[in-house]
């Protein structure tokens, strides 16, 4: 197969495609080109990995990608020798907040700005988090980040897709405090998604819950119902927390596209799979680290260098408070999240045999869930729960990608972005491998990583160093 011309702008997928997904735009005279070589592949489509690999990148997406003895290094490509190395798909996290935290305080209206949710997104990108799903808290200035980034590229951060702002039953459960997000009728309902999807969201978010029983009415079906008739007229699909069974299988029935967290009030059972599977609904995210996150007074990962070198000294000092590890304990709630955390693992288990299509989110964003790592820590809860660490691999890249037709990332076959993830050790056979980071590729372009990261010291020893 001959590949000469890789670098010339005649050359469709190299140029044609980039301006079709970033807008209009100019192809340069000469185009960048780069070959990784000699890696072992686990492309995110479920298949098992493919020893000595190669890939192309021209112009952020990958050009061509096959047997290291089939590869025909265009002239003047940068080239980087990856033998006894792993790549696979940069992780997508279904489930994200940005923006809302300074530390572990949390306050939209103090914290919710551009330069915060950007440099949330740089941190996911250098955990190789390549894209985020933002579910329903983003302010109005979230639009300006996405396209910039449709037009421009992602840069080094990671790309986003956001559900604007979700819709809230007024004086239930969900939303942020200081964004407006609230509806009390079905009218109210279809004028709220009409608005969000005018906006461009990505797709539509609703909340449906009562934190324990602790809020009188979780959001009524005919407001729910008016949310998914309304977003698909808007051509969006629709996306909704629950809590509840019974709740996931109305809103099953009422043609619901995804879940974002799992049946916890008790386990999924194979009548819901079987509605779930028939309807099309997905589980597009778990979120079990969120979970078990709430099952600890002080996160049992505070001294792992893979962890706080993407957190400042002050926060790992406010973790580690007694003061706050006693109100968590003492919450009336902190008892009831060890057999939420088991309903949850139990669900996706069940789910999974059941034929349910399965993503990884983790909501991560609000505060002491924190972005990047809490993806890693999902991967790893999710092989605990029953699954294999090639399928929670799929579930974090081919298949979240396919949730959204704009992402155009999440598995490494021709066409795709190349938004990478180049790891030392092979995460199928130990799915904390992922940790094991070499280097991260956003749109063919090396970022940061997060061993190449270490906020609020000045002595980079003090990050710790990335483990042999």
């Amino acid at each position: 197969m001959r590949l000469r011309g890789l670098n010339r702008c005649a050359i469709k997928i190299a140029c044609g495609a980039v301006i079709v997904a970033l807008g209009a735009g100019t192809c340069p005279a000469r185009a960048q080109t780069t070959v990784l070589n000699h890696f072992t592949l686990i492309d995110g489509t479920g298949r098992p990995p493919l020893a000595d690999q190669s890939l192309i990148i021209a112009n952020g997406r990958i050009a061509w990608v096959g047997p290291s003895r089939q590869l025909r290094t265009p002239k003047g490509a940068r080239r980087q020798d990856l033998r006894g190395k792993f790549v696979m798909p940069g992780i997508i996290d279904s489930h994200v907040h940005l923006g809302l935290v300074d530390g572990i305080d949390q306050n939209f209206t103090k914290y919710y700005n551009r330069d915060n949710v950007e440099r949330q997104l740089k941190i996911y990108a250098a955990y190789g988090v390549t894209s985020v799903y933002v579910l329903g808290t983003d302010g109005d200035e979230i639009h300006a980040v996405v396209a910039d980034q449709r037009r421009r590229g992602p840069g080094e951060l990671a790309r986003v897709y956001t559900a604007g702002r979700g819709v809230v039953f007024k004086g239930s459960y969900g939303g942020v405090a200081g964004l407006d997000q609230s509806v009390a009728t079905p009218a109210d309902a279809n004028a709220m998604v009409a608005r969000e999807a005018a906006k461009g969201d990505d797709f539509i978010k609703l909340w449906m819950d009562d934190e324990f029983g602790s809020i009188g009415e979780r959001m009524p079906y005919t407001i729910s119902t008016a949310v998914i008739d309304a977003a698909h007229k808007a051509g969006k699909k629709a996306a909704a927390h629950i809590f509840y069974y019974d709740n996931a299988a109305e809103l099953t029935r009422e043609g619901i596209d995804a879940f974002m967290h799992q049946v916890r009030d008790r386990t999924a059972d194979p009548s819901l799979a079987r509605a779930m599977k028939a309807r099309g609904t997905w589980q597009l995210a778990s979120t079990l680290s969120r979970e078990a996150s709430f099952t600890y007074r002080l996160l049992p990962f505070v001294d792992d260098p893979f962890f706080y070198r993407a957190v400042a000294p002050a926060t790992i000092a406010a973790l580690k408070d007694p003061a706050r590890q006693q109100r968590l304990e003492s919450g009336p709630n902190f008892p009831k999240y060890q057999e939420v955390l088991r309903n949850a693992m139990a669900s996706l288990a069940l789910e999974a045999k059941n034929g349910v299509t399965y993503g990884m989110g983790t909501d991560s964003g609000p505060s002491a869930r924190f972005p990047g790592f809490f993806a890693h820590w999902e991967l790893e809860l999710m092989v605990q729960a029953g699954l294999t660490p090639l399928q929670a691999i799929t579930a974090a890249t081919g298949t979240n990608a396919k949730f959204l037709k704009a992402n155009q990332a999440g598995t490494v076959v021709k066409g795709k972005w190349a938004d990478l993830l180049v790891l030392d050790r092979d995460p199928t056979a130990d799915i904390r491998n992922t940790r094991a980071i070499d280097s991260v590729y956003l749109a063919g372009r090396k970022v940061p990583t997060i061993w190449e990261t270490c906020i609020g010291r000045s002595d980079a020893a003090q990050c710790g160093a990335k483990p042999e």
